[in-house]
């Protein structure tokens, strides 16, 4: 039986050298940018500076709609995750906090030797060019 969609937002970070920020959450495997559930009564700029403060403890500064995409969801079986998906400013450094169990900065340009998102791989990277 399929379950509705996650809905989801999420954050494009670069660095200076143009890679992108992904996180990989405790007891997964896939990479997937930062990001979470809205809570309820929250727009996407709140939901998405709660979840890069509560996840990286880093401060929103501005956001700019890529767009919202779907794929398999990388946790959860026979469920698809919409994503609205934000390129993002943001100040502070960045630190693995709440569920995220690693960090990994990538190369967007060149597929990592890691498992990434569905969402990631397939819908929001090769938007990026």
């Amino acid at each position: 039986m399929t379950q509705p969609p996650i809905r989801i937002v999420a954050a494009l970070i670069r660095d200076g050298e143009g890679r992108l920020l992904t996180v990989r959450k405790a007891d997964t495997t896939a990479f997937m940018l930062p990001g979470g559930k809205r809570d309820p009564g929250e727009d996407d700029a709140a939901a998405l500076a709660r979840e890069l403060a509560e996840e990286l403890g880093c401060v929103l500064v501005e956001s700019r709609p890529l767009g919202v995409f779907s794929a398999p969801a990388a946790n959860e079986p026979d469920t698809q995750v919409e994503g609205a998906i934000y390129h993002a400013t943001i100040r502070g450094e960045v630190a693995a906090q709440a569920e995220i169990a690693e960090l990994l900065w990538i190369d967007p340009t060149t597929p990592p030797a890691v498992r990434l998102a569905p969402l990631l791989e397939t819908q929001v990277l090769p938007r990026l060019f």
